[in-house]
């Protein structure tokens, strides 16, 4: 298994923060780190509405994500994404969706259609899950935090 050091930084690290019920582990092929955490009251259940609002997942994820790159840049390991308890899995599930349901609505109303504005690598998800299909071209457009992708017919 490649990134030892920086895996078992990670779990110091989650052990750090005060995780006593987690597990991670690597998958080389996705070069992706797993994390589950096991703590309801800093990850309340999905089913959970009123505690929606303390759900900080998303930033947590993506906080730790970039701490680890850095780890394992110090380390001369190859950089690897984090992913907590599955959020990143299933926000690329949803977004790979949206794009395709989108790309099906472009070509039944022959129409263009502004998906929400997303990140870059989310932004690449897209362009890369349509790229195949001769019915419909993909260009990001905007600045910044407000930069979207546009589906247009061909």
């Amino acid at each position: 298994m490649k990134m030892n050091k920086t895996h078992d930084i990670l779990q110091k690290l989650i052990k750090l923060m005060g995780f006593d019920d987690f597990s991670v582990s690597f998958d080389a092929e996705n070069n992706r780190f797993s994390v589950f955490i096991n703590d309801s009251d800093f990850f309340p259940p999905k089913a959970d509405p009123p505690r929606a609002e303390k759900n900080f997942l998303p930033d947590f994820t993506s906080n730790l994500d970039h701490a680890i790159r850095l780890i394992a840049r110090k380390a001369e390991e190859e950089g690897a994404v984090v992913d907590v308890n599955n959020y990143r899995k299933e926000r690329e599930d949803l977004i790979l969706e949206l794009a395709r349901a989108a790309a099906r609505k472009v070509v039944a109303d022959k129409q263009e259609m502004a998906l929400p504005a997303m990140n870059a690598y989310e932004r690449r998800l897209i362009h890369l899950e349509l790229a195949s299909r001769p019915d419909i071209k993909t260009e990001s457009a905007g600045e910044g935090r407000d930069r979207y992708v546009m589906i247009r017919p061909i």
